[in-house]
């Protein structure tokens, strides 16, 4: 019983949703559904935030292994969560005090995380990433098959065709035939092959994402709702 009603409300409100795109008079339920969705996403949200710092302050506690990052995690959450609560740093403007002014107004204690934390966290990260692409793409790109020689030879083809060398290899093809040329042929390799691979892999994405709803719906994929009976 405790999963079943879960189960049905889930399965009515997203049979609203649905029903919506097909029949006009339902917007309204849909725009009540989403209502509900923003109020349970503000719950959900506190939760989430009770649940992290209650499990690294344990972590912390124990001091088990990467206690440290726990600690870093738990006091970047507190500082960012109070700047954010109390408007530190918010210039009151317009007639409006400080509380009534925007968290991310530019000068703020919050914008300053973001700005000058955050944003250089996540480029560092995205930097270091580059790395383990290369690695991934060399042990890809080995002449093991048919299949890894035509991702080489496309992956060649085309970071070539991005650079100057790829246009001076190729500068002697007359302009009637500049697909047969390294950036033509990049573009090709861009706007068709890699076009049509993209739809393919979206269509099945969404055929997955159709799949995986129906089940939600109909309670054959209950696992949202936990273990247990």
């Amino acid at each position: 019983m405790k999963q079943t009603i879960p189960w049905l409300i889930a399965a009515l409100a997203g049979g609203v949703v649905i029903a919506a795109f097909f029949i006009p008079a339902a917007q309204p339920w849909q725009d009540r559904a989403g209502q509900w969705f923003e109020v349970l996403a503000g719950f959900a949200f506190v939760l989430g935030g009770a649940n992290l710092f209650v499990m690294n302050l344990r972590k912390i506690a124990a001091q088990g292994p990467g206690w440290g990052y726990a600690a870093v995690t738990l006091v970047s959450f507190v500082v960012t969560l109070g700047v954010g609560l109390w408007k530190v740093g918010v210039a009151p403007r317009d007639g409006r005090t400080a509380w009534q002014g925007g968290y991310l107004d530019e000068g703020s204690a919050l914008w300053w995380l973001f700005e000058y934390a955050y944003n250089p966290l996540v480029a560092t990260m995205f930097a270091l990433l580059a790395f383990y692409v290369a690695s991934a793409a060399f042990r890809a790109f080995r002449l093991k098959n048919t299949e890894a020689s035509l991702l080489l030879a496309t992956a060649f083809i085309v970071l070539l065709g991005r650079t100057y060398a790829g246009a001076a290899l190729t500068s002697f093809v007359p302009p009637e035939y500049s697909a047969l040329t390294i950036p033509g042929m990049t573009a090709l390799i861009m706007k068709v092959v890699n076009t049509a691979g993209q739809r393919a892999i979206m269509i099945g994405i969404a055929l997955g994402v159709a799949a995986t709803s129906l089940k939600v719906l109909l309670g054959i994929n209950r696992s949202y709702l936990g273990s247990g009976d």
